[in-house]
C-alpha cells in the first residue's frame, strides 16, 4: 500500500508497525519517517520511530525524535504518546523539553460531561456509546464528543486510505486498533 500510493501516510505508518514486528527496526525507521514527513501530528509514529531508533541503536536520533514528538503530542493533547514519550525521555536519562501543564481538573465531571481520556479535559460526553459492545461503552465513559468527531474524520481516513473492508474480521481488528491508539485507550 506505501509503495503503491508513496503519499499515504496510514500505509507508511502501518509498514512501520509491519516491521517493526518483524524485527526490522532500521527499516521501520523510514517507513515511520516517511509517514511523520506526510502528517507531523501522527504522534504515535514519534514514539515507534523512537522505539526503532533505540532497537536499531541509534539513541541521539531517539532522543531528539522523542523531544519532538511530545512536543507535538502536548500540542495535540495525546495524553498517552506524550506520557509515554517522556517516560522513554527519562529511561534514556535525556532532557524533556518544556510541555504546556499537564491539565487538571479541578471541577468533577457533571451531568453529561466526562473526563476526556485523550484530551484530559472535562467536555460534553457523548450521548450514548458508539457501539453496542464493551468497546463502545469504553469509549461512552472516557473520550469527549469533540474527540469522538475528530475519530470520525480520522477513522474515515483508516477505512479508506487503508481499504478496509470492514466485513472482514481482520480489517476491522486493523481499523479497532487505530481507533483505540487515536483515543490513547490502548497503546
Amino acid at each position: 500500500m506505501a509503495e503503491a500510493d508513496p503519499n499515504n501516510e496510514l500505509g507508511h505508518f502501518s509498514l512501520g508497525r509491519a516491521l517493526m514486528d518483524a524485527n526490522e527496526f532500521v527499516e521501520a525507521a523510514v517507513a515511520f519517517e516517511r509517514a511523520i514527513a506526510l502528517n507531523k501530528n501522527l504522534s504515535k509514529a514519534y514514539q515507534l520511530l523512537a522505539m526503532a531508533q533505540l532497537k536499531a541503536g541509534e539513541k541521539d536520533k531517539a532522543v531528539s525524535t522523542l523531544q519532538a514528538g511530545a512536543r507535538i503530542a502536548d500540542e495535540r493533547g495525546d495524553v498517552m504518546p506524550r506520557n509515554d514519550m517522556i517516560r522513554m525521555l527519562k529511561d534514556a536519562g535525556a532532557e524533556v523539553p518544556e510541555l504546556r501543564a499537564a491539565p487538571t481538573v479541578t471541577v468533577a465531571a457533571g451531568a453529561g460531561e466526562v473526563t476526556c481520556g485523550r484530551c484530559g479535559l472535562v467536555k460534553r460526553a457523548l450521548a450514548r456509546p458508539p457501539f453496542p459492545n464493551a468497546q463502545g461503552q469504553e469509549i461512552y465513559q472516557k473520550i469527549c464528543q469533540d474527540c469522538w468527531k475528530e475519530w470520525i474524520g480520522m477513522g474515515t481516513k483508516v477505512i479508506n486510505e487503508l481499504r478496509l473492508p470492514l466485513a472482514d474480521p481482520q480489517a476491522q481488528k486493523v481499523y479497532d486498533q487505530h481507533m483505540m491508539e487515536f483515543l490513547n485507550l490502548r497503546a
